[in-house]
């Protein structure tokens, strides 16, 4: 009696895993090296360049434009940019808290709040950025209008060209837009509480607050963590509605990287500044990447 080997080779005809795999793996290898990696390391090569979009050809200058954009307000960019970072990620978070932390509770009209809040999420971020360009414009806009009739204010306020409310109105505009999924991150966090510990500790007389701050947050401090991590990094990278918006004015004042790069590049035509300042700005990227995978690697050993 003969007994078959498992390890068998393939039949004719058929093919192997690996073959298989590899087919599997071609098209998305091919999309990301022709789509991401080539525009990427091209991108990044020119910062080495003296290069233009209007005239053909390059010249190798090393790090002359690095150095360049290090001397030309690289920091007061990145404090511009923090601003919105750090204001388009607390605001959101603190809402979407917020809002979980009521939508974790039962009450007529539970489910139907849950998918509305979901809404401003769903919308693309270009149309949100339009549609608060007409809630904060000085002529027509529902802002003004509001205001006006409650005599909190005598006339219309250019909310998007003044420099001490364009920052405030891109991170309303922008908090809007994401606190949804936030939102909805948070709340699949608080429904893993176990409810017998929050009864337990009702029992031992802790109030909402103590409740939340003993119970709830070191239950979901990990997810609230990586929810905080990823949102800084989308927006620190954010275009849409800082474009749409404000353009990074009034007067350079809501300028970030990524309009930055893009007026360097499209606008002045200098792609060896527009790299170099890419460069710096992939390598902040990079030091915020690798806090995320630590953080998101701590957690799993937890």
């Amino acid at each position: 009696m003969q007994i078959k080997s498992a390890y068998a080779p393939a039949r004719p005809g058929r093919l192997s895993e690996l073959r298989f795999v590899t087919l599997l793996l071609l098209p998305g290898t091919a999309l990301l090296v022709g789509v991401v990696l080539y525009p990427l390391l091209r991108s990044l090569a020119s910062a080495f360049f003296s290069e233009s979009l209007v005239y053909p050809g390059a010249t190798w200058v090393g790090f002359k434009n690095i150095a360049d954009v290090l001397r030309d307000g690289f920091w007061s960019l990145l404090g511009q940019t923090l601003i919105f970072t750090v204001g388009s990620t607390i605001v959101p978070f603190v809402l979407g808290m917020a809002l979980a932390l009521v939508l974790n509770q039962r009450f007529r009209g539970q489910r139907f709040l849950r998918g509305a809040f979901l809404i401003p999420w769903l919308l693309p971020s270009v149309v949100v950025s339009f549609l608060w360009m007409w809630i904060f414009d000085a002529n027509y806009g529902v802002l003004n209008g509001v205001l006006q009739q409650l005599h909190l204010i005598n006339h219309p306020v250019a909310w998007l060209f003044n420099t001490d409310t364009a920052r405030t109105a891109l991170i309303v505009a922008k908090s809007w837009n994401s606190f949804p999924w936030i939102m909805v991150m948070l709340l699949a966090g608080l429904q893993t509480v176990p409810g017998e510990l929050h009864e337990a500790a009702s029992m031992d007389g802790a109030g909402t607050v103590r409740r939340f701050f003993t119970v709830t947050w070191p239950h979901i401090r990990g997810v609230a963590g990586l929810v905080v991590l990823l949102e800084f990094i989308w927006n620190f990278q954010h275009f849409d509605t800082i474009f749409v918006l404000t353009g990074g004015g009034p007067a350079g004042s809501t300028q970030t990287f990524a309009t930055q790069v893009y007026d360097t590049a499209f606008k002045a035509y200098d792609l060896g500044h527009a790299g170099a300042l890419g460069l710096l700005w992939m390598v902040l990227l990079l030091i915020l990447v690798v806090v995320y995978v630590r953080f998101s690697e701590r957690g799993e050993k937890n």
